[in-house]
């Protein structure tokens, strides 16, 4: 979004005066700066109000001494609370030049111009000039994008981040209690503290403590179905619901993508994925994420999110789904790719201390707070290794804490390689976390090492210890495994509840479920490889079997 040009603001009851300023400061000023006019003090101070709430940059005001209600010298001083940089000149006539003298000192009055200014070539525009260029000098422009204003340790800033984050809108984060500007803009904005977190969007609008769907609202990601009747709908935007998308969109589908949170699953938390197929420099899961659901939409895809299905049912051989919203979808088939979310990790603090210190996943957002600290990392796979070597660019030191000897039965030999050769990470075998301590955020850990339990200081912890399927809402519909996983096509025919539940004359294709018509790919099916590329593979597979339910 392109910045605005800052703002000269002219002030004079007289109507004449004021235009003949407005018109000679058109002449000289239009081409950089936005002239605006106000026939009065009351009406100026008023403006200048709105002006900071909008953060407009305001350069100069140009007022006239004698003005009834609120004088010249009197708003330039006002103002100087709401625009304190802001170049301040006086018109007077020969009789106010004492009070003009004067206010350089009390309105710190940068100068003052004798009535009439003619020719305004040799008495008006080298001052101003001179006075701009002073201004643009020390001059700021504000941040254009999304900002997000909160407390470093409030669980809502860190979901609010990661949600940002993960959609990759750029946001500039201002932590209230050590930014002055944050302070600053809370109360231009009406807002206080306890209204914590705020957004401020790109045309100015702030949004106190927004729900994520609120959030999604405001920077433009739909969440309102727009189809009565869909093709295939997919459940969740990891990469085998992205996959899903892009072959279901560019093969003629009418399609609608669903996600509860951000796309990528945990994949699109990594901060590098160095081996999936052609990316020899590796990418980031984000990004990866991101290029997936922009070619989806560009194909002709519907993306809702934040939006969480709540309940699936059948009529007529058509699939409902009811949204957490309640709203409805009607669809031919589904693709159920829910993926699965991280274990939690049951010891003493945990709860409390979860968002604010404490991280389930990568919290690539919070690694540049850890600067010269040291983090605990528990767990032993991919996941927990590519962000080993993220946090260990910030942190003075990373710990990875694992149960076992060492991390070879878990993860991939590149990354072994690189957290071997990276000196500020350090594995800690045979351990684990006894307990989280701290009180309003984490301070420290508890670490039982070889049977020892030491307490250890801790700026951050982030948790990746194995994974549960997200399929609780489905479970009654279809046929899950003992662990929660979704059972398809052979695994689901040498199940013994295979017979009492699938009809049809034909066996289950390789991807469907014992519902015909829903199918399930990537980490939630029972079976699947715990890889980006395995799970984009299946995603495009479970199309292709779409194609042929619809055919029958």
């Amino acid at each position: 979004m392109a910045a605005k040009n800052p703002i000269i603001l002219a002030v004079d009851d007289d109507p004449q005066v004021l235009a003949a300023i407005v018109r000679d400061l058109r002449k000289e000023f239009s081409e950089g700066y936005r002239i605006l006019r106000v026939g009065s003090g009351p009406e100026a101070l008023t403006a200048i109000q709105e002006l900071k709430a909008k953060e407009e940059p305001l350069a100069l005001i140009i007022a006239d001494q004698r003005m009834p209600d609120l004088e010249g010298v009197e708003l330039l001083t006002a103002s100087r609370e709401l625009f304190p940089d802001t170049k301040r000149v006086l018109l007077t006539a020969y009789a106010d030049t004492e009070a003009a003298v004067r206010a350089i000192n009390s309105a710190r009055l940068d100068h003052y111009l004798m009535k009439p200014w003619d020719p305004p070539e040799h008495l008006l525009y080298p001052i101003l000039r001179d006075l701009l260029v002073a201004w643009q000098a020390t001059h700021k422009p504000k941040y254009g994008g999304v900002r997000l204003i909160g407390f470093q340790w409030s669980p809502l800033s860190h979901e609010l981040k990661d949600f940002l984050s993960g959609y990759m809108v750029g946001y500039q984060w201002l932590d209230y209690e050590t930014s002055a500007e944050a302070k600053e803009l809370v109360k231009a904005k009406g807002f206080e503290a306890t209204d914590l977190p705020i957004v401020i969007c790109t045309d100015g609008t702030a949004v106190a403590n927004p729900s994520k769907a609120a959030l999604a609202d405001h920077i433009g990601i739909g969440n309102k179905p727009l189809q009565d009747m869909y093709d295939v709908v997919v459940v969740g935007a990891g990469p085998s619901g992205l996959a899903a998308a892009v072959y279901g969109a560019s093969e003629g589908l009418k399609t609608l993508i669903i996600e509860r949170q951000t796309p990528g699953g945990q994949a699109g938390t990594s901060s590098r994925i160095e081996n999936y197929l052609g990316f020899p420099t590796g990418l980031s899961g984000a990004e990866l994420a991101f290029r997936a659901w922009t070619q989806a939409v560009r194909l002709g895809a519907e993306f809702l999110a934040p939006q969480e299905v709540a309940e699936l049912c059948i009529q007529d051989g058509y699939k409902v789904l009811t949204l957490s919203d309640g709203r409805k979808v009607n669809t031919k088939a589904v693709v159920l790719t829910t993926g699965v979310s991280y274990r939690t990790l049951d010891v003493p603090g945990m709860d409390r201390l979860s968002g604010a210190g404490v991280y389930y996943g990568a919290a690539r957002t919070e690694a540049r707070s850890c600067d010269e600290q040291d983090v605990y990392i528990v767990g032993g796979g991919n996941s927990a290794g590519q962000a080993a070597m993220y946090l260990a660019t910030y942190a003075r030191k990373v710990f990875i804490v694992i149960r076992g000897v060492s991390l070879a039965a878990s993860m991939s030999a590149y990354l072994i390689e690189q957290i071997h050769n990276t000196p500020n990470i350090e594995l800690l075998p045979h351990s684990q976390i006894k307990e989280v301590c701290g009180a309003d955020h984490l301070e420290a850990v508890m670490v039982d090492i070889n049977g020892t339990v030491e307490k250890r200081p801790a700026r951050a912890l982030f948790v990746f210890i194995g994974a549960r399927p997200s399929t609780e809402w489905v479970c009654e519909q279809v046929v899950c495994d003992g662990k929660g996983f979704l059972l398809t096509g052979r695994d689901l025919v040498t199940d013994p509840r295979y017979p009492t539940i699938w009809k049809k004359e034909r066996e289950p294709y390789l991807l469907e479920t014992c519902v015909p018509g829903i199918f399930a790919a990537g980490d939630s099916r029972s079976g699947a490889m715990a890889r980006v590329a395995s799970a984009v593979g299946e995603g495009s597979m479970a199309i292709k079997f779409v194609h042929q339910y619809l055919d029958e």
